[in-house]
């Protein structure tokens, strides 16, 4: 298995909006409430790049900006796993409509904000970075392919890596073949397993994952890690916010990725 510490956390979902805020509720100190609100502004972008970034850069982006504030590096000082199940499927959408009518003109703004790498390639250009970034998807297990990624980074350039995990809603008509709810995106700042810091083991493998055994605990928020592949962080945003020992399988096509994780202070509970 493949060590790595968790070093900074960023987290946008339903009733969840920002680390600070969800650590009550994922630690059943606050009542969860259901509520979608606008998107974050990621403050690391330019006027005139907010203007031309799609709803899914903005989440990525703010995100990632909260997980690399927690940890205390500065963005884009460090290389980066972008991890999304569908992209932007309302830009891509729109472009599809718009090749399908009369007169089949692509913006070029819809169309750089239609390829997967377009969050990754907006981190880069808002932090002025140099650092590599991957950008990949893996259907509903997205984000345990992001986690394996870039735990695998760590372990093998002794680095530390930016994973940030995002899907948004799908719309009609490509709900009905991939039906997407919410905005979801989540930012974790992975270095090596020294000092201090709660720690993650990861390792993938070959036999299928029981589809519960990655489900949040709260039953509140089992819709959401049901509907939108980046909530499948759920069950280990819970054990970090809980400071408890835990342990999850997450889906990955026909295995899984396997997460144990070891809190760095005393346990407030013990995993079942």
């Amino acid at each position: 298995m493949i060590a790595v510490r968790v070093r900074g956390v960023g987290v946008w979902m339903p009733g969840l909006a920002g680390w600070q805020a969800a650590q009550a509720v994922l630690r059943e100190e606050a009542p969860y409430h259901f509520s979608e609100v606008a998107l974050p502004v990621p403050e690391v972008l330019a006027a005139n790049e907010r203007r031309r970034a799609a709803a899914s850069v903005r989440l990525a982006l703010a995100v990632a900006a909260e997980a690399q504030a927690g940890s205390g590096i500065a963005p884009g000082a460090i290389p980066g796993v972008f991890a999304s199940s569908n992209g932007d499927a309302a830009v891509v959408g729109a472009l599809l409509e718009t090749l399908a009518g009369p007169a089949p003109q692509v913006s070029p703004t819809q169309f750089h904000n239609s390829v997967h790498n377009a969050a990754a390639g907006y981190w880069s250009i808002a932090t002025r970075s140099a650092q590599p970034v991957t950008s990949l998807s893996g259907h509903d297990g997205s984000f345990a392919a992001g986690l394996l990624r870039a735990a695998s980074e760590v372990a093998a350039d002794a680095a530390t890596v930016l994973l940030v995990a995002y899907d948004l809603p799908v719309p009609p008509p490509l709900a009905a073949c991939r039906d997407t709810c919410f905005a979801c995106g989540v930012g974790l700042v992975l270095g090596p397993a020294d000092g201090a810091g709660p720690t993650l083991l990861v390792a993938h493998r070959a036999e299928a994952a029981d589809p519960d055994a990655g489900m949040p605990r709260l039953a509140a928020l089992r819709e959401i890690a049901a509907a939108n592949p980046a909530g499948r962080a759920l069950r280990l945003l819970e054990a970090l916010a809980r400071e408890e020992p835990d342990a999850m399988a997450l889906g990955l096509f026909g295995g899984q990725v396997r997460v144990e994780v070891t809190p760095c202070s005393a346990p407030r509970g013990s995993a079942t």
